[in-house]
């Protein structure tokens, strides 16, 4: 046979893995499993069989954990705590290298434990799936080595419960367990029902490092063993990969219970393909994003968009690439695509390409083996952009695909989707490239590549697909909070109506603030301002649903505010200061009435509202992104954006410098708010309109509706074109306002401890990182 012949035909033989070691580890180790909690194996209890999806063969009994296994866990994580959150950051990243070191150490048996449990080919478990478990632990050590110089003032947050999907079952161990050990966490955590043996040998790894017991607890079992982990009073930080309506139900589970929460879930990633683009290298990096772990991967390129005029030639060359593919036993090296996870996941994506009635079907002409979970794979050409399967995630080999004629068209086409999460674009032309990265909805942009990860760079996503990041200091930061005496917020009643009024002057009625412009209250109701001496200081608007509507449509249409300077930003930021402070005389006057307190107080909240201008002006551009040390020869840019139009809920007992404090880190970065200002004392929120008027601050970027926080509150939480919600007022329901946010998953920053407004707690980081979102932007070098 010829060298041409050879690879026109790409006939090779099998090249298989031996599972004799893994077998052996089962039959010892096993083959029933207990859980592993407070540093040791329990006995087996009530079990379920997992399987090798390529074979259907039974490979061992997994414990179905109970909520006395969870209490149990939990019971020993909340022991080991204390101790484990006290060790001195050098200690810590000592037991994180260890682990690092020892999955080295077994690399092997784990990537082929790996490949029986999951169905995965050998070569992805070997090449990428354990490598990069091992790199996480080993950049996570750094981060523990660094924590207090880096990120002063903060702590571990407690007992972190973590429920990990089946697609990825080491590497999402490894994204989880490693940042929440690195800051001092401890940690319950369950693995998928379908693929728990890494997690198990893992648990064993952990012995051999000498981790302390409790630090590391893993409980096994199915939905309702991770339901039990999440509703646990005794978890104060949950972290959850998997789909996008269990997210949503944890959201709900959650609320009230005060857990700090991030959620990475579903995708339908759009995969765009530009007229000048290398076609060949975009097929091969598309086999990667949509065939790699046979689609069963959340941030898969499942959505083709190409440029109208290649698209023909572009599907020729994909269906001869595809009909390439091969599928068959996972252990053999040379295969491309292993079996799918389960007959359940079978059964479904089946059913939702056989429901398909647009476009046309290609099947590759695969050899599939006869026995297990096999999906040929699958190309839908021709689909509208709402075609149901261009929406849904169908979470298997299947890719959907549609056309498109300009940039702008393809943009529009890419973010038409209520998830956020990764995005790729080929194109031979740079400023194209980044032209087109920041306009699309989502958490990660791949350039001219695809499926880049790396334990230094974020990675998440926004919309439905979740919230908050995983790598690098901004996954550490979501297990720190900030160490400072706890201060409950305690709600301040408006001063109520006096027997005999004092006289008063002209009438004076503030309005609502909504779109630039002065509005009536919907409803027609307005509510007294009484003085505690008793005189009445006007009027405030009753606002209801429909003017926080009309306030959501008045900030979304003030977008552009976002894609002006920073530069431009820190100027109106530094001009409403400078009208404020012309007035000072007038809201010193104001304070004084409406809290009662005395001049030298009322001055120094004016002064420290100016100032706290002025440091969020200073902010405004100096609030970076950075550049993530990948090992690739390439960069990683963690891009801080704006998150969009958020709801702010002022507190009581800082009227004035409370309100700026929400107000000005919100549009420092650009984005949009719609602000509920204290119910005690409205009327420091409602004069600043003309403060707001005259410093050329765009209409619609603040919106001020007056009201019971509460119910607007809730408005606000339900509202689909909100994007984030944060709550600083006192005797909120937190549950009802965290329930409502799971509609569209938005972010909530709810707050029961009142920082210091004129100290240190009341500015800088925390907020802008609540009012910013990263998107990291992968863009490779050379050729």
């Amino acid at each position: 046979m010829t060298t041409r012949e050879i690879f026109e035909t790409m006939d090779y033989g099998p090249a298989p893995e031996s599972a004799a070691e893994a077998l052996d580890w089962i039959a010892t180790r096993g083959p029933a499993f207990g859980h592993f909690i407070d540093g040791s194996f329990t006995a087996p209890g009530e079990t379920f069989a997992t399987r090798n999806p390529a074979t259907g063969k039974e490979l061992a009994q997994i414990t179905q954990g109970t909520a006395g296994d969870v209490d149990a866990a939990v019971t020993a994580a909340t022991r080991a705590f204390p101790k484990w959150g006290k060790l001195s950051c050098h200690a810590r990243a000592k037991y994180l290298y260890a682990l690092a070191r020892l999955l080295q150490k077994h690399a092997r048996l784990f990537a082929v434990l790996e490949t029986l449990d999951n169905g995965k080919p050998i070569r992805e478990a070997r090449d990428v799936d354990i490598p990069l478990a091992q790199r996480h632990f080993y950049h996570h050590a750094g981060l523990a080595q660094l924590r207090d110089t880096e990120a002063p003032g903060m702590a571990p947050i407690g007992v972190c419960g973590q429920v990990i999907p089946w697609n990825f079952p080491l590497l999402m161990l490894a994204w989880k367990i490693a940042p929440a050990l690195a800051a001092g966490n401890t940690v319950v955590l369950k693995p998928a029902e379908y693929t728990s043996l890494t997690a198990l040998l893992f648990g064993q790894i952990c012995q051999e490092a000498g981790l302390p017991k409790g630090v590391v607890n893993i409980v096994t079992g199915d939905g309702r063993t991770g339901e039990a982990i999440v509703t646990h009073p005794a978890t104060q930080k949950i972290a959850f990969t998997g789909s996008t309506a269990v997210g949503r139900r944890i959201r709900e589970q959650t609320a009230g219970m005060g857990k700090s929460l991030t959620l990475e879930l579903g995708g339908k990633s759009p995969y765009i393909v530009f007229d000048d683009a290398d076609i060949d290298s975009a097929i091969e990096g598309l086999v990667d994003a949509i065939w790699f772990n046979q689609g069963q991967v959340c941030c898969a390129g499942s959505r083709l968009l190409v440029q109208e005029g290649i698209a023909d030639d572009f599907h020729a060359r994909l269906k001869a690439r595809m009909a390439k593919l091969r599928a068959g036993d996972p252990l053999d090296k040379c295969i491309d695509m292993g079996a799918l996870v389960d007959p359940r996941q079978h059964q479904a994506i089946s059913a939702m390409v056989d429901a398909n009635t647009e476009g046309q079907i290609y099947r590759a002409p695969t050899n599939l083996p006869s026995q297990g979970c096999f999906y040929p794979p699958t190309l839908i050409t021709g689909l509208s952009p709402a075609a149901p399967l261009m929406q849904e995630e169908i979470f298997g080999p299947v890719l959907v695909s549609t056309t498109f004629r300009t940039p702008a068209e393809a943009v529009e086409i890419a973010n038409n989707t209520r998830y956020g999460l990764a995005a790729t674009l080929w194109t031979e032309n740079l400023n194209l490239a980044l032209d087109i990265a920041p306009k699309l909805a989502a958490g990660v942009v791949w350039v001219n590549a695809t499926n880049l990860f790396d334990a230094s760079a974020p990675f998440g996503g926004i919309r439905e697909s979740g919230f908050g990041r995983e790598g690098g200091w901004e996954g550490l930061s979501a297990y720190l909070k900030p160490a400072r005496k706890h201060t409950p917020i305690k709600p301040i009643a408006p001063v109520p109506a006096p027997a005999t009024p004092e006289a008063t002057g002209l009438d004076r009625t503030a309005k609502l603030y909504i779109g630039g412009k002065q509005a009536r209250p919907d409803g027609g109701y307005s509510q007294a301002v009484w003085s505690k001496r008793g005189r009445l200081l006007g009027h405030a608007g009753v606002g209801n649903r429909k003017d926080i509507r009309n306030a959501v449509e008045a900030a979304r249409g003030a977008g552009a505010w976002g894609k002006a300077t920073a530069h431009n930003r820190a100027q109106v930021l530094y001009y409403v200061a400078e009208n404020l402070a012309a007035r000072a005389a007038e809201f010193q006057h104001r304070l004084r009435e409406m809290t009662g307190c005395s001049k030298s107080r009322a001055e120094a909240e004016l002064d420290a509202s100016i100032a706290r201008l002025f440091s969020y002006g200073a902010w405004a551009d100096k609030m970076d992104g950075r550049v993530a040390q990948v090992p690739i020869r390439g960069v990683a840019l963690a891009m801080r954006e704006p998150v969009g139009v958020i709801g702010a809920l002022a507190p009581d007992e800082a009227p004035l410098l409370g309100t700026l404090s929400l107000v000005a880190p919100v549009i420092a970065m650009g984005n949009r708010v719609i602000l509920v200002p204290s119910a005690a004392y409205p009327l420091a929120a409602t004069d600043l309109y003309q403060i707001f008027d005259t410093s050329d601050l765009p209409s619609g970027v603040v919106n001020i509706v007056t009201g019971d926080p509460q119910e607007l509150g809730k408005t606000l939480a339900a509202h689909a074109d909100v994007d984030a919600l944060w709550s600083f007022a006192g005797g909120m329901d937190h549950a009802a306002l965290e329930a409502a946010s799971a509609g569209n998953l938005k972010r909530t920053w709810i707050n029961r401890d009142a920082p210091d407004w004129a100290g240190a707690s009341g500015e800088g980081r925390s907020f802008l990182a609540q009012a910013t979102e990263v998107k990291t932007i992968w863009i490779p070098y050379g050729e």
